[in-house]
């Protein structure tokens, strides 16, 4: 029994390091192609991050569910049973993810990058991890970091709302479009202070492959404040935030027609 626990977390694991790879090997690298040699616009990376995410939660939803990101973990485990055990886990599977598509962002675009930004500074660290106000408007951490909560809580609410059975959850596998318009809506709205991170796995690792690959400054914002925790921080926070608004402001007044399953990852769920 023990070893079928461990094996099933193992492709638990697999799964969201393999779905979160998907998502960053599009984010990131949209942001690559606009940033350095500008092909494609604001719109353009909103709707690549977008498809990321939908096209990580078809390849991951299956196994583990597709959280792709440790505030969303956190939310269920805290919000909708999700065992406590699996969380640091998962975390860290999708840090991994994170992390090793980031290496081969960079890889691929080690030449481009190199042209458009020969000392490989903030002028092309967006491309991995986000800054305040993307690194050029006037944005404090303070700014940055209600952003982040804000951006977060909005995630987590409605991916509670859109994957709650008790609720209209899409049909026909649906779910994973839905998240990813979710995602492609975030970005149009809320990218502007800081860059819509909502998901410390999409910049905690691809900040470190960054650093670990040249930039001296990754962990650092424009104004040489230590900038890294608050896309940690504020979206853990942000998605607890979120799953406590749609838990005592909509599903409690939802009709029990049906048991939901608790602790079920978001996507499976529809």
């Amino acid at each position: 029994m023990a070893k079928g626990l461990r094996n099933t977390l193992l492709g638990e694991m697999a799964a969201e390091f393999a779905g979160t790879f998907i998502l960053i090997m599009f984010g990131c690298g949209v942001v690559a192609q606009v940033q350095a040699p500008g092909l494609g616009d604001h719109d353009s990376i909103a709707w690549a991050w977008g498809f990321g995410v939908m096209l990580g939660v078809y390849v991951a939803a299956r196994v583990s569910g597709a959280h792709l990101n440790p505030a969303v973990t956190l939310s269920l485990a805290v919000f909708r049973g999700f065992s406590w055990r699996k969380v640091a886990p998962y975390a860290v599977a999708q840090t991994l993810g994170a992390f090793c598509a980031a290496l081969l962002v960079r890889w691929n675009y080690t030449e481009i990058l190199a042209k458009f930004d020969p000392g490989h500074t903030f002028k092309t660290q967006t491309v991995f991890s986000t800054l305040p106000g993307n690194g050029t408007l006037p944005v404090s951490e303070w700014g940055a970091f209600r952003d982040q909560v804000i951006g977060t809580a909005l995630l987590v609410l409605v991916i509670f709302a859109i994957t709650d059975l008790l609720n209209t959850p899409p049909g026909a596998n649906l779910g994973a479009l839905i998240t990813g318009l979710l995602v492609v809506a975030l970005g149009m709205a809320w990218g502007a202070d800081a860059g819509y991170a909502i998901n410390p796995a999409r910049d905690f690792g691809p900040r470190l492959a960054s650093y670990i690959t040249g930039y001296d400054t990754a962990w650092r914002d424009q104004y040489g404040n230590f900038y890294w925790w608050i896309p940690i921080v504020a979206p853990l926070i942000g998605g607890l935030v979120g799953a406590a608004f749609y838990k005592y402001v909509i599903a409690t007044f939802l009709p029990v027609q049906k048991k939901q399953e608790q602790g079920r990852a978001p996507i499976a769920d529809v």
